[in-house]
């Protein structure tokens, strides 16, 4: 089928929409057919597979999919998916006995892979405190379930991810929440590799138009926190209170100001260098 997007993104319940769009058949409505792939290991698994055209676009990290493209990605950003900052929780082991968020900076951090959202968090968090953290600090766990081990056995100390999917994991007493951070910039972007946009710009319209009406659906209907409570294991309570925290994007529009804004944050943390050349990040059409 010529008609193929090879999608991708998190297991997490802000993906929800687009497999609520899948299962209805909306995709194909559009004469469009997705192929999902699910990234346990975060932003910097997805911008990897972008690179090596194992998919075509993804859901992922604004800061991440930013800084990979400063730094060689073939891709752009061609549309908002959430506009509401991401809520990180920073955990610790339930034995560890580091308690303070404030005595995190010279401790080991569990991040999926260098350049996902858990390495690129804590650097922004700990430069905006004053702080610096070493390379040498952190120790890639490929995904949460490797964060579960490597904290259970104080192999690392620290580790940044989205506060309601780690939150079973704190009420089981397997986690300890220590602190939360709040990103100042709306959380979650689709990109898609350049090569594709170029060659199939009708079918990636298609597919935002698509996903866009199933967000926009979802923020109205009345039965969307029962269905994220049930789908990813979460407490009802949770679920609500992380629902009516999150607004999905329901057209593609980027600014270039939250560009600029996320750039100025990855140079100051030096993540990017100061000197970098900037390319056209954002999908014009």
């Amino acid at each position: 089928m010529a008609n193929i997007i090879r999608l991708g993104g998190v297991p997490e319940h802000f993906n929800l929409p687009i497999h609520q769009a899948i299962e209805r058949g909306e995709f194909s409505e559009r004469g469009i057919e997705i192929q999902w792939t699910t990234f346990k290991g975060g932003t910097g698994q997805m911008t990897k597979a972008l690179r090596n055209n194992e998919i075509d676009a993804c859901v992922l990290l604004t800061e991440g999919i930013i800084s990979d493209i400063i730094k060689g990605n073939p891709s752009k950003i061609i549309s908002n998916y959430v506009n509401t900052p991401l809520t990180w929780g920073v955990h610790t082991g339930a034995s560890n006995p580091l308690n303070n968020y404030l005595e995190i900076y010279n401790k080991k951090y569990a991040i999926s892979r260098f350049g996902s959202g858990s390495h690129l968090m804590a650097i922004v968090d700990a430069n905006q405190k004053g702080k610096r953290i070493s390379k040498e600090q952190f120790i890639p766990i490929k995904n949460l379930e490797g964060a579960l081990d490597s904290l259970k056995q104080n192999q690392t100390d620290v580790f940044y991810w989205e506060k309601f999917t780690t939150k079973p994991f704190v009420d089981q007493g397997i986690l300890k929440r220590i602190g939360e951070y709040v990103t100042p910039w709306p959380c979650f972007v689709i990109a898609a590799r350049n090569e594709f946009l170029n060659a199939n710009t009708d079918n990636v319209i298609r597919m935002l138009r698509t996903i866009h009406d199933s967000t926009d659906r979802f923020m109205q209907d009345d039965d969307a926190i029962q269905q994220v409570s049930t789908r990813y294991q979460l407490k009802y309570e949770d679920a609500e209170r992380w629902f009516h925290s999150t607004e999905w994007a329901i057209h593609g529009w980027v600014t270039d100001q939250m560009v600029r804004s996320i750039i100025y944050h990855l140079k100051v943390a030096g993540i990017v260098d100061k000197n970098a050349e900037i390319p056209e990040i954002i999908w014009k059409r």
